[in-house]
């Protein structure tokens, strides 16, 4: 099958076209990527992205929202006494929002794996408080040193402590069937 015609042609580069310009117009005019719900809902994209959050009561720049006072820094200035003008928040149901939703609580997630927790209930049921021997021992894959050994059951008596006191418990009178 033949080739389409004008294909092969070296392209050529144009001199003249200001592509920096190009680039920067695209990127005002992309929309901003937001990532709270909240501001996303109240946000009207015909308004600019100081007007968007100044009706929601949100700073644009923490540095103007928050200035540092001249006495601070070592400098002392005189002031007119006039305050700034207050904006007008017509959408305070955002912070008001963002607030709330600060103030809940967060929620514990962390937890150890299921083969950890079996590891380490593995090496103190057969080997107490031995961590070298711990660290001989065949179940020992990952070829854990003893202080690596011992550093995982301190984490797991951490966010278990009342599941490693029970253990432990439980151990005690197999021991003295033993002796």
């Amino acid at each position: 099958m033949p080739k389409a015609k004008g294909k092969g042609r070296r392209q050529k580069y144009s001199y003249n076209l200001n592509r920096k310009r190009l680039y920067r117009s695209a990127r005002r005019r992309a929309a901003p990527r937001i990532a709270c719900s909240h501001i996303r809902h109240a946000w009207d994209p015909a308004k600019s992205v100081a007007q968007n959050l100044a009706e929601m009561g949100l700073a644009e720049d923490p540095n103007k929202a928050v200035p540092i006072s001249k006495k601070l820094l070592g400098m002392e200035v005189e002031s007119d006494g006039r305050e700034q003008g207050k904006k007008i928040v017509r959408k305070p149901y955002v912070v008001n929002e963002m607030e709330y939703e600060a103030s809940l609580p967060e929620k514990k997630s962390n937890t150890l794996s299921r083969d950890l927790i079996d590891y380490v209930r593995y090496m103190i049921q057969n080997h107490g408080e031995n961590y070298k021997e711990m660290a001989r021992d065949e179940k020992n894959y990952y070829q854990d040193t003893p202080k690596q050994i011992k550093r995982k059951i301190s984490v797991y008596k951490n966010f278990y402590p009342e599941e490693y006191k029970d253990f432990i418990a439980s151990l005690k009178p197999e021991k003295m069937d033993v002796q």
